[in-house]
């Protein structure tokens, strides 16, 4: 009866879902993911600030920062102040290229 619990136990979809969790949460924390979100928000903090300097934005900049820069370092738990940033850019204009 004992065997038939641990193998009911190890072949449920639970179980595995719960071992997937462990892992990821225990990734969340290492030194590579720690150095990733560094990274982009270096990157964001960077870009946003050159930006807002400016005083506007081109639609391509815009998309290359906040959907593959910002969003990424947000699902993976980024905050703080490139979110303070990335609001600040929302608020400038976009035009078409250099002069327009």
């Amino acid at each position: 009866m004992l065997i038939t619990i641990v193998v009911a136990v190890f072949a449920s979809a639970g179980f595995w879902s719960f071992i997937n969790r462990l892992m990821q949460n225990k990734g969340e924390k290492s030194p590579e993911r720690q150095m990733l979100l560094g990274l982009a928000h270096d990157r964001i903090c960077y870009l946003a600030e050159k930006y807002i300097e400016r005083g506007w934005i081109t639609r391509d900049e815009y998309e290359n920062l906040h959907d593959y820069l910002y969003l990424p370092y947000k699902r993976l738990g980024g905050n703080g102040t490139a979110d303070r940033l990335m609001e600040e850019v929302d608020r400038l204009p976009i035009r078409q290229k250099d002069g327009d």
